[in-house]
């Protein structure tokens, strides 16, 4: 375990802020085999957010946290709360990754924010991470994670969000536990809210198991190129808004933005709570 003591003085953490990590792999083709049990092939050619599927960080059992994540006051900063949720990003797309490219990862932390919520203290923090091939980011990424207390019986119920109501296009995903578990192990996510349905309930306070945020994320960009054919991913955003949660089915849609050639989309739970909105933009061909 690390020995860095858990804090949540603001000018402790600011410490973290510049802090650098690197990382190289090779784009093996198996992970991808794998997927395609679960998210659509794209072939050679990783699809949106396959490079999650990379850089693995398997920490020893004896390094990691209460709740399946490494233990803090590594990469990451020891943020004396003990939940920890993936609650958006801003990723941009700059080239092809395929199978067989040598790869490299460079993740750096490019903020660290304290702020007050309706149930207690949060603390923000934002990763930077870069894919690079022959020395030229090919991916660029902005990742929010969000650290919570644990919830108490006093808690004010969440305000429920509600999804857009006249979609243009749609797709319904029935979320079993194999899914989540095939998902946790392509990413090598320990988190036990998507495995582990005692912690799930009594720990966390999850009704049932969790849908990765970093899933919903991909389904969604994956439901943009879908309908864009022969369109690359230029830029793509989401928030995480609320969680779904397994054996439950959600509605996964989309219309045209604001700007032209855009997408807007969303997931929304049956009875119409919005629980990730995300923004597609697009390169005018299929190459960068």
């Amino acid at each position: 375990m690390s020995d860095v003591a858990p804090t949540l003085d603001a000018e402790r953490l600011a410490a973290w802020v510049g802090r650098t990590e690197a990382a190289h792999d090779v784009l093996d083709p198996r992970p991808l085999r794998l997927a395609a049990s679960i998210l659509p092939d794209y072939g050679d050619v990783l699809g949106p957010m396959r490079h999650w599927f990379y850089f693995l960080d398997a920490q020893p059992l004896d390094a990691l946290g209460r709740d399946g994540h490494p233990a803090r006051g590594g990469f990451l900063p020891p943020v004396a709360l003990p939940r920890r949720m993936w609650a958006g990003g801003r990723l941009s797309f700059h080239g092809e990754l395929r199978i067989g490219d040598d790869v490299e990862q460079r993740q750096s932390i490019a903020s660290i924010a304290l702020k007050q919520g309706r149930s207690g203290p949060l603390c923000f923090v934002t990763t930077r991470t870069e894919v690079r091939v022959d020395d030229q980011a090919r991916v660029v990424e902005e990742r929010d994670l969000v650290y919570r207390r644990d919830p108490a019986p006093s808690d004010p119920e969440p305000q429920k969000q509600m999804a857009p109501s006249a979609p243009a296009f749609a797709r319904e995903v029935r979320p079993s536990s194999i899914l989540l578990f095939r998902y946790s192990a392509l990413t090598f996510n320990g988190h036990r809210i998507h495995y582990d349905l005692d912690y799930c309930r009594q720990v966390e306070g999850y009704p049932h198991l969790v849908v990765h945020g970093p899933l919903l994320a991909t389904l969604l960009a994956d439901l943009a190129v879908a309908q864009k054919a022969g369109r690359a991913l230029r830029r793509f955003s989401y928030r995480a808004i609320s969680p779904l949660c397994a054996d439950a089915a959600f509605m996964l849609e989309g219309a045209p933005a604001s700007e032209e050639g855009a997408l807007s989309l969303w997931a929304r739970a049956l009875d119409g709570g919005l629980a990730m909105r995300a923004e597609a933009h697009f390169h005018n061909g299929p190459e960068s």
